[in-house]
Formats: C-alpha cells, structure tokens, sequence
C-alpha cells in the first residue's frame, strides 16, 4: 500500500490515473476516495483541484446510470479530509461525519425510495415469524408504528455504510500522508481519539429517543452509532493491544458484527465518563519520582 501511495504522490498524471480508473471500477470506488484525500491533505484544495475535478467524472456517470454511492463516498470523504486539513480534531470529525449520514440518507430515500418500500415491504411480512409471540401480542397501533419505522431504519443503515466508507477512506489517505512525511502519526492520532461525555451521551440520547420523537428519525439511530463505534475502536488501539488480538478483533468484527459493533458502542461511552487510557497511563507512571526510588 506505500508503494500505490507512492506512486500517487509521484506526479499528477500518476495521481488523476489512479483516482479515474479506481472510480471508474465498481468495486474499486473507495480506493479513488481515499487517493484523492491523500492528495487534498498533501497538496492543499488548490493544488488538488484539478486532480480531484477528473475524480467527479467516472462518479457523476455512475450517477447517470443509477449508482450515487461512488460520488457520495468521494464528496463525502473529500468534505471531511477539508475538515482534518484545516487543523479540526478527530473528534470534529467524526460529528461531521453525522452530518454527512444525514445528506446520504436523504439522497439514498430519493433515488431508492421504490427498492426500500419494497425491501420494508418483504420485512413487515416476516415481522409475525421473526418476533414471534411477542408480535401477536403487541397492540394493533404498535404494529403499526413499528412496521412505519423499517424503512427509515434501512435508510439509516445503508447511509451509515456509506458514512464509515467515507470515514475509512479519509483513514486510509491520512495513513498513506502519515506512512510517507510523518511516520507513525496517523496512529498517535487514532489511539488519542476519546469523545467528551457530553457528545457520547448525546448521541446515545439521539440513538434512543429518535425513534420515539419521530418515524423518519429513527434512521438517527445508526448513525450516530457509527461516532461511537470508531471512538471504541481507538479505545482498544489505545489500550496497546498486540497485533494478534487487534487483528482478532478485526476478523470477528466482520463475522459477528450484530455483536461487536453493540459492545464497541458501549466501550466509548464508558470510555468517556472513566478515561481508560488516561487511568492506565497514571498507572504505569505511579510511585514515587516515577518509578525511580
């Protein structure tokens, strides 16, 4: 991966190859967002203009034809590789990235409002099998309302896929910028990344009470799940967990996501009220003069 970063940094004829051609691939749309941020935070939204206007191209006929997720995921990353450039945190960061859902969200209901109904559809039809016993026994109004919250909810979810796209993207470019001028820099950032608990509980608030304050809310509650999940996940890089267990986690992240993901949420709002990192550092430096005598 340092040498493809490499080469995007050699020139701009090597970077607009890389960005056009992976975005013109369909699976390869994430590698053309994660070049151009590397090429914004390097080169500055001056510089990079150009480069990243040749980007839009192969996006916005992806577009044409029905598919809005490669430019999302570029202008998504782009706006918030902006954000990092201009000095903001991480933290900042990962509150805009919220706004971002919800840009996503509301493009996503537009062009497929038609295969989401239908999608909705099929699930409200297997509703009786899925909580079965506790749907016959629910009253005809909570049927009803919880049947009006599946769509928002699928709406949600598929922007806040493209949200944590977005946000590893801009990783990915921040860690080829880090891996060429400022090695290890992208990891001293990532393992520092600790939500204040005003924010953490304020998310955790929008996640449960969206839902209740309004059906198209409830799309709030995966995305701002997704804050939290990162936040837990630098809380374990933090923690100096070796690379065996980092990589365990990783791999039983992608198997038994329903499961991880809950409890990655969860870490970082304790993360913010008890301060893990800040209490095992105290700790490995206690004693007197340091340890010394």
């Amino acid at each position: 991966m340092r040498a493809l970063a490499e080469f995007i940094m050699r020139g701009r004829m090597q970077a607009t190859l890389v960005v056009v051609g992976s975005a013109a691939l369909p699976l390869l749309f994430w590698l053309s967002a994660a070049a151009s941020c590397l090429v914004l935070l390097r080169r500055g939204l001056g510089d990079a203009i150009g480069i990243l206007a040749w980007a839009m191209l192969p996006a916005l006929v992806w577009w044409y034809f029905g598919e809005p997720r490669t430019l999302l995921v570029l202008l998504g990353s782009l706006g918030l590789a902006l954000m990092l450039r201009a000095g903001q945190s991480w933290v900042r960061v990962l509150l805009g990235s919220l706004a971002l859902g919800l840009v996503f969200s509301v493009v996503l209901g537009a062009v497929f409002r038609e295969p989401i109904a239908g999608l909705a559809a099929e699930l409200n039809k297997l509703m009786p099998q899925m909580l079965d016993g506790v749907y016959q026994q629910l009253p005809v109004d909570e049927r009803a309302r919880l049947e009006s919250l599946i769509a928002p909810v699928l709406t949600g979810l598929m922007a806040a896929l493209l949200q944590i796209v977005s946000l590893l993207c801009l990783m990915l470019g921040r860690y080829w910028q880090a891996a060429l001028y400022n090695p290890g820099g992208f990891g001293r950032e990532f393992r520092v990344l600790r939500l204040p608990p005003v924010l953490a509980f304020g998310l955790l608030a929008a996640m449960l009470l969206g839902p209740n304050l309004g059906v198209e809310l409830a799309m709030l509650t995966p995305l701002c799940s997704v804050p939290l999940a990162f936040a837990g996940l630098a809380l374990l890089h933090g923690l100096g967990l070796s690379r065996f267990w980092l990589v365990g986690l990783y791999v039983t992240l992608l198997l038994f996501m329903q499961l991880v993901y809950p409890l990655l949420v969860a870490m970082a709002i304790v993360d913010s009220l008890i301060d893990f990192r800040g209490r095992q550092a105290r700790n490995n430096g206690a004693g007197p003069a340091n340890g010394e005598g």
